[in-house]
């Protein structure tokens, strides 16, 4: 597959461009395109991982389908002759890593369940033996399984790193019936998934969910769905805790970006070839495991 770093559709009207993806204003829809672009420390890199999107949208579709049940989500289409005709002219930038959806009001939190200790949630624990305001039993250790799932929200951030919140400043941004109700589907759905892929031979240790209302009140799941960009995987036969574990996300690219002479600011510096091969490995097996 070629790799598209960024989307052109002239005659679309551009509504937001991500770190990952191109979104669309349709009017009465939205058409989020996956792109191949890569970010790390909130930068984005010079070069595409080839495939990438395709993956994303492949990974997050499964979810779709198969978490509907649980909550309903925003996908009309990923078959672009479902498209409608003005955007069928650009087809080769949209097959295999773009969908049609429903348009919402985003909440403006991010979901987030962990049911392992690790990233900002084992440093804080480190600190206060506490996870966005929720005290933890004591003696756990990096990767340490909890005793239940814990929804611990973050604000969502325009640029830089999302900010983790308690639940009690999620109920003052959200209110507490729209708070409450995100929690439950959002534990639900962390539940669903840890369950499918512990048979799959994977841990997920963490995740994180978007929300969006309809017009007629109803909460939606949005965004993408439990992708190695949203989600901490783990391969469970490597599983030991009291370290960091064998993951399927960026984690590569990270270490080899913490070896370079690099202020963490743009520009980046120019990524090797087999740095980008082993980042694009690491995605395509998460995707092999959870569904092939």
């Amino acid at each position: 597959m070629n790799a598209l770093f960024q989307t052109d559709f002239p005659t679309l009207k551009l509504f937001r461009r991500g770190k990952v993806r191109d979104v669309y204003d349709l009017g009465q829809y939205l058409l989020i395109v996956a792109s191949d672009r890569i970010s790390a420390f909130d930068v984005i890199m010079n070069e595409p991982v080839a495939g990438k999107g395709a993956i994303l949208t492949k990974l997050s579709t499964f979810w779709f389908s198969q978490t509907k049940d649980i909550v309903e989500n925003h996908i009309i289409s990923t078959n672009v002759d479902d498209y409608p005709a003005e955007v069928q002219q650009y087809r080769s930038q949209l097959e295999g890593r773009s969908m049609l959806t429903v348009k919402t009001n985003p909440l403006p939190i991010e979901c987030v369940v962990r049911g392992y200790l690790a990233g900002s949630g084992w440093k804080e624990y480190q600190q206060s033996q506490t996870v966005c305001g929720i005290t933890l039993p004591g003696g756990l250790v990096e990767s340490s399984q909890l005793p239940e799932p814990i929804f611990t929200p973050a604000t969502k951030a325009e640029e830089g790193h999302d900010e983790n919140i308690s639940f009690e400043q999620a109920v003052e941004i959200v209110g507490i019936e729209t708070a409450t109700k995100v929690r439950e589907l959002s534990i639900a759905l962390y539940s669903f998934a840890r369950n499918y892929a512990a048979t799959r031979g994977i841990i997920l240790a963490d995740t994180k969910f978007e929300f969006g209302i309809k017009d007629d009140g109803t909460i939606i799941l949005i965004d993408e769905a439990l992708t190695p960009d949203s989600s901490r995987y783990w391969l469970a036969s490597e599983y030991q805790p009291g370290k960091p574990q064998m993951n399927f996300d960026k984690q590569v690219l990270r270490d080899w970006l913490e070896t370079q002479t690099w202020n963490k600011q743009p520009p980046p510096p120019t990524l090797p070839d087999d740095i980008i091969s082993k980042t694009l490995e690491k995605y395509s097996t998460c995707l092999t495991l959870l569904t092939a």
